[in-house]
């Protein structure tokens, strides 16, 4: 018969070995647990729902006293279909939604086109405006903003999405008068100022225009339009 002898150097190992097998089990449920949590957040966050708008909000956008069939998608139910063949015409079954007031049959149908709202064009759809960037920078500047779809305009997905769009804003500035300036009152500066460049206007009247040199410079700019307003605006 054989003996097994067992020292204390030994129990400590295997004490060590199962403490460190059952720490890192412990330790991979825990990331997996966690693991599972962050999709499910993540899920919940990447999800939204198909219709965003609250009811106050659809009670603002859809007036009351007009006909049914003028009234815009946000108050209306149409049964798009979503597996319709690009750019063909279809026709929807349309009902108001609950709790607005309008003129005429409630269920009536409305013709729109297979597409989604982002891929209306520029004149069926509505995007604010930024004046936050440089029109005249090279190359060309873009910003992203919000869009609305049109009321009499029916389409797949949200009506209200993000857009890329080309900086291109004025405020006024007019190429004519600039250059008409910059040839008559160059020599003091009245280009400059109209354009906002306050400081070279400045230097340009205390120089009589940098002995015309610098005015016969300004008028060329000018005329190529390469010299335009210093907010970053483009001419009317």
């Amino acid at each position: 018969m054989n003996v097994v002898r067992i020292n204390s150097r030994n129990v400590i190992f295997i004490l060590l070995a199962i403490f460190s097998t059952t720490a890192k089990q412990a330790h991979m449920g825990y990331d997996h647990e966690s693991a599972i949590k962050y999709a499910q957040k993540e899920a919940n966050v990447n999800s939204t729902p198909a219709y965003t708008s609250t009811k106050e909000e659809i009670l603002r956008l859809c007036p009351n006293g007009i006909a049914c069939s003028e009234l815009s998608g946000d108050c209306l139910k149409c049964d798009l279909n979503p597996n319709c063949v690009y750019g063909a015409v279809y026709v929807a079954n349309c009902s108001v939604l609950e709790n607005i007031d309008c003129i005429g049959e409630q269920f009536f149908q409305k013709k729109y086109i297979c597409r989604y709202c982002y891929q209306t064009d520029h004149w069926e759809h509505e995007c604010q405006h930024k004046n936050s960037c440089s029109s005249i920078a090279s190359p060309r500047q873009y910003y992203r903003t919000n869009c609305t779809v049109k009321d009499d305009i029916l389409c797949l997905g949200r009506r209200r999405f993000m857009k890329n769009l080309l900086c291109n804003w004025t405020v006024g500035y007019r190429w004519s008068v600039a250059l008409f300036l910059s040839i008559t009152l160059g020599g003091f500066g009245a280009d400059r100022f109209y354009l906002g460049h306050w400081q070279e206007g400045i230097g340009k009247l205390f120089s009589f225009g940098g002995l015309g040199v610098w005015t016969l410079i300004d008028v060329m700019l000018i005329s190529m339009r390469y010299l335009g307003p210093a907010d970053g605006s483009l001419y009317v």
